[in-house]
């Protein structure tokens, strides 16, 4: 069954709240690079008061950059779906791959879903 007018409106609601999410954490993520620059120009008060310290910034910055790209990936599949949304919105919620509707409450799951969480399930 196609989604209503109600359930789009809710699901461009849950999709603006998410950007807006996405965006504080790369915005977090920015200024924490910021810091790292700043203290690669010299600013000895952040640095680590320990060697063994060092390994674990390093860790955690590779952390914080997969987490940053991770987040990159939703938002640019949270502005498609948007997109599509505006763009089609009839046509919003119907599995790219089977072209059935995708069910309302893996959408308000996961609002930029573009397929059916069925075919992903061995045997179907």
């Amino acid at each position: 069954m196609p989604l209503t007018d109600k359930e789009r409106r809710h699901l461009q609601r849950r999709l603006r709240e998410e950007r807006a999410q996405i965006v504080r954490i790369l915005d977090r993520y920015q200024d924490e690079q910021s810091s790292t620059e700043r203290e690669r120009a010299g600013d000895v008060s952040t640095f680590p008061t320990h060697p063994a310290d060092e390994g674990t910034d390093t860790y955690d910055a590779d952390v914080e950059a997969s987490l940053a790209a991770r987040a990159t990936e939703e938002l640019h599949e949270i502005d498609a779906a948007l997109e599509r949304l505006y763009r089609d919105p009839e046509r919003f919620g119907v599995c790219e791959r089977t072209g059935e509707p995708i069910p309302f409450a893996r959408l308000d799951l996961i609002p930029w879903a573009r397929t059916c969480d069925q075919e992903r399930r061995p045997g179907r």
